[in-house]
């Protein structure tokens, strides 16, 4: 035992009859989710894989490992706690508007920025298409895209890359806050996946970004930490109002606005690295 290096001790090789890999963990058994982490966490951003691809991979992974009826039975156990999330489930809002509704909007207000971005970029409301849920799960899930932009303004983090680490903390802080932790966790995982691999990419290849990352990565911990349910609300209610006024409105506290655009483009590639021209 005195011959044994201190940290590799209590090692217990493992047998198994199986004629393929297996562990105890369903994730690492996934080979298409081996796959993706080695590739978006270690790569280099390139133009080739833009990043925003990763999430679209990722989803169909995810749909491979997680059980939506479990899922399922751990919002019912919340609902009967909860009575305003059981009445959020029971109205289902479905948001319905497209990019020109909201052309009415002021610019500053929540709706005129999210329709600047929308018609700047050439998108649609719609990341993913719009479905029918067939389960509290998968009615969680849609509502969670189709608020995800709108995610970026409220918690005050940018529409570009080291930006989306904002609305990306404040999920996983909030999920941990207000639901239980069987739960959370597994509405947590997709996300923690689709964020860390901004702050994996950062650490190996891009130190210069990351001051930036890292006042993201705080700044949406700390708003998810001191602010309301505001996941439950209609974000239609709110689109005349200022940010700021929102804000407030729906108890969301402690942003700091980051301008990460052009550091950003540095993480991107887009421009060229200060440290290399130095």
């Amino acid at each position: 035992m005195d011959d044994i290096p201190y940290l590799l001790r209590g090692i217990k090789p493992v047998s198994t009859a199986s004629s393929v890999l297996v562990s105890s963990s369903k994730y690492l058994n996934n080979s298409n989710l081996r796959e993706w982490v080695a590739t978006e966490l270690l790569r280099r951003n390139g133009p080739d894989v833009p990043t925003p691809s990763g999430a679209y991979r990722l989803n169909a992974i995810m749909k491979e490992i997680q059980d939506p009826e479990a899922i399922d039975a751990l919002f019912a156990a919340e609902r009967r706690k909860w009575p305003a999330l059981d009445q959020w489930f029971c109205d289902r809002h479905i948001a319905t508007y497209t990019r020109e509704d909201l052309r009415q909007y002021p610019p500053g207000s929540v709706g005129g920025i999210y329709y600047k971005h929308l018609a700047d970029n050439n998108y649609q409301v719609d990341i993913i298409p719009r479905y029918e849920p067939k389960g509290d799960f998968e009615y969680w899930a849609l509502r969670s895209v189709q608020n995800h932009d709108l995610e970026h303004i409220l918690g005050g983090g940018g529409f570009d890359s080291i930006g989306e680490l904002v609305p990306g903390l404040l999920k996983l802080t909030y999920l941990y806050k207000f639901f239980s932790q069987a739960l959370a966790n597994e509405l947590a995982v997709k996300q923690y996946f689709l964020s860390f691999r901004f702050i994996s990419r950062t650490a190996l290849h891009y130190p210069e970004c990351w001051q930036a990352t890292w006042a993201a990565v705080d700044n949406g911990r700390r708003v998810g930490e001191s602010s309301d349910a505001f996941f439950l609300a209609k974000y239609e209610d709110i689109f005349d109002l200022s940010p700021e006024a929102a804000r407030e409105r729906l108890g969301i506290r402690n942003v700091m606005e980051l301008d990460t655009t052009a550091i950003s483009r540095v993480w991107d590639g887009a421009e060229p690295s200060p440290a290399l021209q130095a």
